[in-house]
């Protein structure tokens, strides 16, 4: 993926990892277009930073993607780049009876993505040059048992991903994977934000566009940080990093 040139499409974009990469693709020249469902968010993001463009989108309704492509192709026919960051992780138990959680991670995280997909690969595909930017977590490769879905969600990303890169091998769409690890965000509120033993999101962003930038080819960006998880089937050490991992956020919930 070229780091300048572009008109950038990012989700979620309004704050957290999306807002920093709306950031950091704007300061290198690029068009960068962010949507999301909370203007205020969109309308602080564009304002510290001028030229950026901003789009309402609810990514959880099938027809409101539908109208906002159409859109998007229309007020930026150079569009190249889509980055789907948006989404949601809360906590479930698993236990309680009840899905609706479960429904709502899926239509965003999943269902959001494939359905945005769908409505615009046509008009990369017409393109001399694009890539769809997939986020799926480390997570997707060792789970959190407190967010079942959300993981399971990614997880379903990366096989997407994959699949996804497959089909399009022989066109003109890269497909790359953002593999974030656990990053001082507001994704599970303040705390999160706050919390230490998150990856600062300036460390996690600088690190990213230098892999971007360096590793042109690349199928999946990974951060030092995030590989232990990635990679923790393939070196066999998953069943008790697993164990180690869940039981030590049990030990600290509040």
């Amino acid at each position: 993926m070229n780091i300048t040139g572009n008109t950038i499409l990012i989700t979620g974009g309004g704050s957290g990892i999306g807002r920093a990469l709306a950031e950091a693709f704007h300061a290198r020249g690029n068009q960068v277009v962010i949507a999301g469902r909370r203007q205020a968010a969109l309308d602080a993001t564009t304002e510290a930073h001028p030229g950026m463009k901003s789009a309402m989108l609810d990514i959880e309704d099938p027809m409101a993607i539908q109208r906002f492509a159409a859109q998007l192709r229309k007020d930026f026919p150079a569009l190249n780049v889509v980055i789907h960051n948006a989404g949601i992780m809360r906590p479930e138990r698993l236990t309680d009876g009840t899905t609706d959680t479960a429904e709502a991670t899926i239509t965003t995280n999943l269902l959001g993505p494939i359905r945005l997909n769908a409505a615009l690969i046509d008009h990369l595909l017409a393109q001399p040059k694009a890539s769809i930017v997939t986020v799926s977590s480390g997570l997707a490769f060792l789970p959190f048992a407190v967010a079942p879905t959300y993981c399971a969600t990614k997880a379903a990303i990366h096989s997407y991903s994959e699949t996804l890169r497959y089909q399009l091998k022989d066109t003109s769409v890269q497909v790359l994977e953002l593999v974030p690890p656990y990053v001082q965000t507001e994704l599970m509120g303040e705390r999160q934000k706050n919390d230490p033993n998150a990856m600062p999101l300036d460390a996690f962003i600088d690190e990213t566009m230098r892999l971007i930038e360096t590793t042109p080819d690349a199928t999946e960006i990974l951060v030092e940080r995030v590989k232990p998880l990635r990679f923790a089937e393939a070196n066999g050490s998953y069943a008790g990093f697993f164990k180690q991992f869940n039981d030590n956020a049990a030990d600290h919930a509040p």
